[in-house]
C-alpha cells in the first residue's frame, strides 16, 4: 500500500479540522453534553468511518478497505474500556458536568498524538524484525487472558504517576476557573484542576494503546491504516461516555467478546511470525475471515448479553459500566484533594 505524502497530510489536516470545529462550534460555550446530542455524533463519526473504508476501497482496493474496517471495529471496540477509567477520572476531579465534553475533546487529541508516536515506532520494530510479531502475539494473548479473568483491577483515581509529579512540583489550585488552565494568584500562576484532568485523561490512555495498538497491528501492517483506525475510534469514543446508561451498560459480556477477539487476533499473529521467520506454512487467515470472525463475536456478545439482561435487569448491576460507577462514587474528589498551593513546589 503506498500513501502518499498528500494523503498523509490531508487525512491529519481533516482530523485537525474536525477537533477545531468541535472546539470552536460544538462546545464554544462549554455546557452539559445530553444523550441525544451524544448519539448523534456517535452516528456521524461512524458514518464518517464507513466512508473512509468506502475511500481506503476504491483508491487501495478491498483487500486494505478490509483491513481498516477491522482494525477500526476492533479498536473502536476494544477502546470501551477507556471509559470504566475516564469515569473514574471524572468523578476523583469532581468535573463539572459543563466541563465533561472539553476534558475529552482535548484529552483524546493529546491521546491521538501520543498513539501516533507509538504507531511510528511500532511500524519501525515490524518492518526491521518480523520475531515483533512473536512478541506482540505472546502480549494479545496474555491480555486476552487477563481481560477474560478480570477486570477487578481499580483504576488509578489520579489518573498515573506523571499527574502525580505533576501534583508534586507544579502549583496548583483546588478549584476550577470556567474553562481557564492556569489562573494567577498574588502574582504567581498555578494550573488549574481541569488542566490536571485532561492531562490524565490523555496520558491514561496510553496504557490501553499497548493492548490495542499491537492489536490493530494484528489485521493490518500498513501504519497509515492503524492510525487511521486509531483516530476514528478515539474520536467517536468521546461521544460513547455520554451514553453510558443506555445500551453500553447491558452489555455485560464485553469482555469476554473482546477476550476472544484479543486471543483471535493473538494466534493470527503467531502463525504469521512463523511463516516470516520460519520455512514453516502454517494456515493464512486472511482479512476477510479475520472481518467476519470480529463482527460474528461482537454480534453474539451484544445479543446474548441483552438476552440475558432481559431475562434478569439485575445482571446490569453488575456490569462494568455499574462497577465503574461505584467506584467513581467511592473516589469522588479524591484527586481534587491531593491539589492545593500548599503542597506544591516550584
Amino acid at each position: 500500500m503506498n500513501v502518499s505524502t498528500t494523503v498523509w497530510v490531508a487525512t491529519i489536516g481533516i482530523l485537525i479540522a474536525a477537533f477545531i470545529f468541535d472546539f470552536v462550534v460544538v462546545d464554544a460555550r462549554p455546557h452539559v453534553f445530553g444523550p441525544k446530542q451524544a448519539a448523534r455524533w456517535v452516528v456521524a463519526y461512524i458514518i464518517g468511518a464507513l466512508l473512509f473504508a468506502v475511500f481506503v476501497w476504491n483508491t487501495y482496493g478491498a483487500e486494505y478497505g478490509q483491513q481498516f474496517l477491522a482494525g477500526w471495529i476492533t479498536e473502536y471496540s476494544l477502546s470501551v474500556d477507556n471509559l470504566f477509567v475516564f469515569i473514574v477520572l471524572m468523578s476523583s476531579f469532581a468535573v463539572p458536568e459543563m466541563l465533561k465534553h472539553r476534558v475529552l475533546l482535548i484529552g483524546v487529541a493529546i491521546a491521538i498524538v501520543l498513539r501516533g508516536i507509538l504507531i511510528v515506532v511500532g511500524a519501525a520494530a515490524i518492518s526491521r524484525f518480523t520475531a515483533t510479531f512473536y512478541v506482540f502475539a505472546v502480549f494479545l494473548f496474555y491480555t486476552a487472558v487477563s481481560v477474560w479473568r478480570s477486570h477487578d483491577e481499580e483504576p488509578d483515581p489520579e489518573g498515573n504517576g506523571l499527574i502525580r509529579l505533576v501534583e508534586k512540583y507544579v502549583p496548583t489550585t483546588k478549584e476550577y476557573v470556567d474553562t481557564k488552565f492556569t489562573v494567577k494568584k498574588d502574582g504567581k500562576r498555578f494550573i488549574t484542576p481541569l488542566f490536571v484532568v485532561i492531562l490524565a485523561v490523555g496520558t491514561t490512555d496510553l496504557l490501553f494503546a499497548l493492548d490495542s495498538i499491537p492489536a490493530v497491528f494484528g489485521l493490518t501492517q500498513e501504519p497509515y491504516l492503524v492510525f487511521a483506525a486509531n483516530a476514528f475510534a478515539l474520536m467517536g469514543l468521546r461521544q460513547l461516555y455520554f451514553l453510558l446508561d443506555g445500551l453500553l451498560a447491558k452489555i455485560i459480556y464485553l469482555a469476554r467478546g473482546l477476550a476472544i477477539i484479543l486471543g483471535f487476533i493473538a494466534i493470527k499473529l503467531f502463525l504469521e511470525a512463523v511463516e516470516g521467520t520460519t520455512d514453516l506454512h502454517p494456515p493464512h487467515v486472511t482479512i476477510a475471515q479475520s472481518l467476519m470472525f470480529i463482527a460474528t463475536v461482537l454480534g453474539v456478545t451484544v445479543i446474548t448479553s441483552l438476552i440475558a439482561v432481559r431475562r434478569s435487569p439485575e445482571l446490569a448491576m453488575q456490569s462494568e459500566i455499574a462497577q465503574a460507577k461505584e467506584e467513581s462514587a467511592e473516589h469522588r474528589g479524591e484527586a481534587i484533594d491531593h491539589l492545593g498551593t500548599e503542597d506544591s513546589q516550584t
